[in-house]
């Protein structure tokens, strides 16, 4: 892909009114755009990102026996009457009257819109357990967004759910979950701190918290300054000693909530009536969970947590590209070429390549790449050129190797493998 011919427009300058770390680069890297207060776009480089993000997700989501679907937007206020939670989040839904006179809101999560599908579908216990899952657009009506899209007005969230016959199904379900929510994290580099939490709004008895230690976080963990080690508040209290390493006393830290996974029980499937005949014809009513990944917030988190004074440091697995060609000089035709011909072999290799055509300075292609954050770059300087020679730069250590130009797609491709 060439610079030119994408979308990347960068920012030199920090926007106005902008606080966390993470938004600042997304607006200057060029990934989102604000339209609104709480409302953003994602711009090709950003979306590239998400789409990664999505694809682990994905991924973990299937290889646990979740099916995909896409639910509507667009949720009659009826369902939302039978469960309660009309009240219970009428600070937050966008609600409105259509032209038939129908109460409508845009979903702010789908617990019901679930449950009411499953409803028309699940007769007998044979066709339990059931797990559904979807990548979805939510919308809320923060009265104070923050953060860009760490909490916004419209989000994307991947919200899964559980159907079983009894405890026992939910609990295995829920440990799936459990355990797949740790690997789409660490897959995405994040380190994160697990902690029972309380069920609120969504309702059931269990539920646990995916926690990301982080200077921006509305909530709070307690975190050893010595060996890193973290619990969640209820789990102890600020000032004990880390039961890791006994070195140093636990401090309280602020904490982005990235996932919540929850056993609901029968919440809803009693609200909704969603029932099953059992193996003696007795009806009985569907036990359920839920598990929730804020999929723009765990964007915003992965640049909050890997990023240094020049830009964003993408993990391997999230990078919008694998590698950046930077030709500093694009008017000497033979090192654009060079560049064209690396981009070439490199893609033919399954390497996603980015080349930075652009008839910019070196400064300015050198502070874009640091920017945009591309984990490596291969670059092809003037006088490098003149001895045979090109530098491979690795983002994350700042470490640079020297390579013969006929050898830097072999050494990029053992770097990248």
């Amino acid at each position: 892909m060439r610079w030119t011919q994408f979308f990347i427009p960068t920012i030199k300058e920090t926007p106005l009114g902008t606080e966390a770390i993470s938004h600042k680069l997304l607006l200057r890297a060029g990934l989102v755009q604000m339209l609104t207060s709480g409302v953003y776009s994602y711009l090709p480089l950003g979306l590239r990102a998400l789409r990664k993000v999505e694809k682990i997700i994905n991924e973990e989501m299937n290889a646990i026996g979740a099916r995909e679907l896409f639910l509507t937007c667009l949720q009659p206020m009826d369902l939302w009457k039978k469960t309660g939670r009309d009240e219970t989040l009428k600070d937050v839904m966008i609600r409105f009257e259509d032209k038939k006179g129908r109460q409508m809101c845009l979903g702010p999560t789908h617990e019901e819109a679930i449950t009411d599908l499953v409803k028309n579908h699940i007769q007998s216990y044979k066709q339990l357990p059931l797990v559904l899952y979807q990548i979805q657009t939510k919308f809320r009506d923060e009265m104070r967004p923050r953060f860009g899209i760490v909490r916004a007005c419209e989000f994307i969230m991947k919200d899964a759910y559980s159907f079983d016959r009894d405890k026992e199904g939910l609990e295995k379900n829920y440990q799936l979950m459990y355990s797949a929510y740790q690997k789409i994290f660490a897959r995405c580099g994040l380190d994160v701190v697990i902690v029972g939490a309380d069920s609120g709004a969504m309702g059931g008895d269990i539920s646990h918290e995916y926690m990301v230690p982080a200077e921006i976080g509305e909530d709070e963990v307690l975190v050893c300054p010595a060996c890193g080690h973290a619990l969640g508040i209820s789990e102890a209290k600020e000032g004990q000693a880390c039961p890791k390493c006994k070195k140093e006393k636990l401090k309280k830290k602020p904490a982005i909530e990235i996932g919540h996974i929850f056993q609901l029980g029968t919440k809803y499937s009693k609200a909704l009536d969603v029932s099953f005949l059992d193996e003696k014809g007795k009806k009985q009513i569907v036990i359920m969970g839920c598990y929730g990944i804020g999929v723009s917030r765990l964007l915003a988190t992965i640049i909050e947590k890997n990023n240094d004074e020049g830009g964003i440091i993408w993990p391997k697995e999230i990078t919008p590209f694998d590698a950046e060609i930077l030709p500093l000089q694009v008017s000497d035709k033979d090192i654009l070429q060079l560049a064209y011909d690396y981009e070439k072999e490199l893609s033919q290799s399954g390497i996603d390549v980015l080349t930075d055509d652009r008839e910019e300075s070196p400064g300015k292609k050198f502070n874009d790449a640091d920017l945009i954050g591309i984990p490596y770059r291969i670059m092809i300087g003037k006088r490098m050129f003149a001895e045979g020679k090109v530098e491979i730069k690795d983002r994350r250590t700042g470490e640079v190797i020297v390579v013969a130009k006929e050898d830097a797609v072999k050494k990029m491709k053992e770097i990248l493998k």
